[in-house]
Parts: structure tokens; C-alpha cells; sequence
């Protein structure tokens, strides 16, 4: 059970209604842009850090 194209035609006229013939491409950028970022946000989280930052912390004292 998916998207039939009447779903998708019904969605595109939808979207047309809402925002506009003449605003559509800027929101459709502003979506590319927020996908973007949130892809690079994801593989930035799983790069090492860098080492020189994590300076050990020194001995207690009694």
C-alpha cells in the first residue's frame, strides 16, 4: 500500500493551493537546504574529534 499517482497528483495540487504557484520553488529550496543540513548534521556527529582537545585531567589531591 503506497502512493498512487491520484495520491500524488491530489498532493502536488494541494501544495500548489497553499503556497502558491510564484512561491513554490523558494520553499522547495529552503526543504533542499533543511535536508541538507540535517544530512551533514548526521555525519558530522560520527567523525572522531578532534585529539589535542581532550587534555587529561590531573591526579586528585588528598
Amino acid at each position: 500500500m503506497g502512493l498512487s499517482i491520484t495520491h500524488i497528483i491530489l498532493l502536488l495540487i494541494v501544495v500548489l493551493v497553499v503556497f502558491g504557484a510564484g512561491r513554490l520553488p523558494q520553499v522547495m529550496g529552503d526543504l533542499g537546504k533543511g535536508v541538507r543540513n540535517f544530512k551533514a548534521g548526521l555525519n558530522d556527529e560520527h567523525k572522531p574529534t578532534d585529539k589535542s582537545d581532550n587534555k587529561p585531567l590531573p591526579p586528585p589531591s588528598a
